[in-house]
């Protein structure tokens, strides 16, 4: 069966971007690149992947020039790595990237300076949804639309702009991306991302979309899930949940994707321990929360931190590897946490015992 055209008349609401618009200023900052490298921050997940893919796709289809996806650090969800397998992406990963003349690298979904990359040297374009401290001098061109809830969304906008037609995996992964940014309540979107799901939903695949939601879990998720649940204590209208250590980087994110959940509380914040970081993530369950301002003010000159009203995720390098270095530094950020979202000092064990007084070892 033949499938489905991305449609010939561009959405209504990308009309007012006739003139002077963002695909084709984003293609012609490209058109004297002899190749075109995509690049993203590190562990990418759905929404930048797809991000990379549908660009790369529209400067392929566009310019006929050649493009590398690369991956930024691993890719430890497992949706995620589902992703990349059942819709076949190609990735590379980017410290094995040696930069040729005529190079253009294209940001997606980060920013240069933000610290959430590796990636070095200059950066020709960036295209981006989140509100980041990051360094845009010397960027060619760079699209930043922190009302639009995915970068996907953006992405789809192009290709929707330009006319090209979509294939059915790379619909599924931009659906996908935008489906995981949007995911949760109260729900953080813009009517540009309603107009992108409904005009992908139709190019997508729906069986590989059910495969890579309902992917397959390791033991390990469950493990983490375990050790938060004992460690999960309520301050007022926070859960805040400690793993050491974290299998994963990204598990922290699914621990508080699952505690925020809980009827009782407003925000759910987990700290992990891999290797010599602790990773940080959290969720809110209300409007406006500025999550990613909130934990950049708890974790402050401890490390970085960011993200958008309801997620957020930071890191914090520890010094070294002791007991003594880890019962301080999380001691520390306990303190620091509670104080920025939660209510007092006395905490409740989210399964099981008794109320408690928050201490130098929590």
């Amino acid at each position: 069966m033949a499938q489905p055209s991305a449609g010939p008349t561009p959405h209504p609401h990308l009309a007012a971007r006739a003139k002077g618009r963002r695909s084709d200023r984003f293609l012609a900052g490209l058109s004297s690149a002899t190749r075109v490298v995509f690049v993203s921050h590190v562990q990418p997940d759905p929404d930048s992947l797809g991000s990379m893919w549908g660009l790369a796709h529209l400067t392929r289809e566009k310019l006929r020039k050649p493009t590398l996806l690369t991956q930024d650090g691993g890719i430890f969800r497992a949706e995620n790595r589902a992703m990349v397998e059942l819709l076949g992406l190609d990735l590379i990963q980017v410290e094995a990237v040696k930069r040729q003349p005529g190079d253009a690298v294209v940001m997606v979904d980060s920013q240069p300076g933000t610290g959430r990359h590796s990636v070095n040297g200059p950066v020709t374009a960036v295209i981006d949804h989140h509100v980041t401290p990051g360094n845009l001098s010397g960027v060619h061109f760079s699209d930043v639309q922190p009302e639009v809830g995915a970068t996907c969304t953006i992405v789809a906008d192009y290709l929707f702009e330009q006319r090209v037609h979509i294939p059915r995996p790379l619909a599924t992964a931009l659906l996908y991306g935008i489906e995981t940014e949007l995911s949760g309540f109260p729900r953080e979107g813009a009517a540009e991302d309603d107009d992108a799901v409904g005009r992908l939903y139709p190019l997508a695949d729906k069986d590989l979309l059910a495969q890579i939601r309902h992917a397959p879990l390791p033991r390990s998720h469950f493990d983490v899930l375990s050790q938060a649940l004992r460690t999960a204590a309520v301050y007022g209208k926070l859960v805040f949940a400690w793993v050491d250590p974290l299998g994963q980087p990204e598990q922290a994110a699914e621990v508080v994707d699952f505690l925020i959940r809980y009827e009782d509380v407003d925000w759910a914040v987990c700290g992990g321990v891999i290797g010599s970081k602790v990773v940080l993530s959290a969720r809110a369950a209300r409007a406006n929360a500025g999550a990613g301002e909130m934990l950049a003010q708890a974790v402050g000159h401890l490390g970085n931190a960011g993200g958008h009203e309801r997620r957020a995720g930071g890191c914090v390098v520890l010094p070294d590897c002791s007991p003594a270095t880890l019962t301080a530094v999380r001691g520390e950020l306990t303190r620091r946490i509670v104080s920025v979202f939660g209510e007092g000092r006395t905490s409740v064990p989210l399964v099981g015992g008794s109320g408690r007084t928050l201490g130098m070892a929590e």
